[in-house]
C-alpha cells in the first residue's frame, strides 16, 4: 500500500515507520528535518520537507498515496496543531483522495456513544479542565474529522511509555475504554498500521491499550 505518513521521525512515529517498511509498504514521509529520518530508512522512503498545515507542502506528500497515517504529536508551540493540520488535509483529501485516513487523538477526548468506566470519566474531565490549549486541540480535531466524508479513524491511547512491541494481542475497543492504562510508543506505532492495513474502526475513535502483564 501507498502511505503517506505524517510525524515519522516523532517517538511513536518512528515506530509506525519502522512497522509500515517492515511490511513491504510504500511510504512518503513529511519531514521537517530529514537528517532525523533514521539511517537504515531514508534509502527506502520518499522524503516530503515542510509543515504538516501547509496546504502546497500536504498536497506533495498525497500524491499517489493511498491512505494518509498521522503519527504527529502534541506541541507546546503550537497547540492547534492537530485541528489545523486537519483542516488541510479534510480539504485536500475531500477534493483529490485519498479518502483514508489513521491518526492519533488521546483518551482523554469523548466522543458520542463511550462507554467509559467512571474513573475514566473523572480522569477526562480532569484532562480537559486542567490540560490547556493542547488538550483542547483533540476535540476540536476529532470535530473536524466527524464533520468530513472521509473515512477516517483516531486512535485514542492512554498514557505513551516506552518499552518493546507487547507479543500478547492489545487491548482494543470502539467505545469501552480499556483495562490497561498505558500503552508503549512501539505497539501504538504498529496499531496505526494495522488500523489502515485491515481498515479497522472507519469513522470510529477506538481506545487502544498494551495489555497488562
Amino acid at each position: 500500500m501507498k502511505l503517506a505518513l505524517i510525524g515519522s521521525t516523532g517517538r511513536t512515529g518512528r515506530h509506525t515507520l519502522a512497522a509500515a517498511l517492515d511490511r513491504g509498504h510504500d511510504v512518503t514521509a513529511l519531514v521537517r528535518d530529514p537528517a532525523k529520518i533514521p539511517a537504515e530508512a531514508r534509502d527506502r522512503v520518499r522524503v516530503v520537507v515542510g509543515d504538516s498545515t501547509d496546504r502546497t507542502t500536504l498536497a506533495d506528500l498525497l500524491q499517489g498515496a493511498e491512505a494518509v497515517v498521522s503519527a504527529l504529536g502534541p506541541t507546546d508551540k503550537q497547540p492547534d496543531l492537530h485541528t489545523r493540520t486537519a483542516r488541510e488535509l479534510v480539504g485536500l483529501m475531500t477534493a483529490t483522495g485519498p479518502r483514508r485516513f489513521v491518526g492519533v487523538s488521546g483518551a482523554g477526548i469523548d466522543v458520542p456513544g463511550d462507554l467509559k468506566a467512571p474513573k475514566d470519566k473523572a480522569i477526562s474531565w480532569l484532562i480537559r479542565t486542567l490540560g490547556g490549549d493542547v488538550v483542547k486541540d483533540k476535540p476540536a480535531e476529532h470535530a473536524v474529522w466527524a464533520a468530513s466524508s472521509l473515512d477516517w479513524t483516531l486512535v485514542r491511547p492512554p498514557r505513551l511509555v516506552d518499552g518493546t512491541r507487547s507479543t500478547a494481542p492489545l487491548e482494543h475497543d470502539a467505545h469501552r475504554s480499556t483495562r490497561s492504562t498505558s500503552i508503549t510508543r512501539a505497539d501504538l506505532g504498529a496499531f496505526l498500521v494495522d488500523v489502515v492495513e485491515q481498515d479497522l474502526y472507519p469513522r470510529t475513535a477506538p481506545f487502544v491499550a498494551t495489555p497488562r502483564r
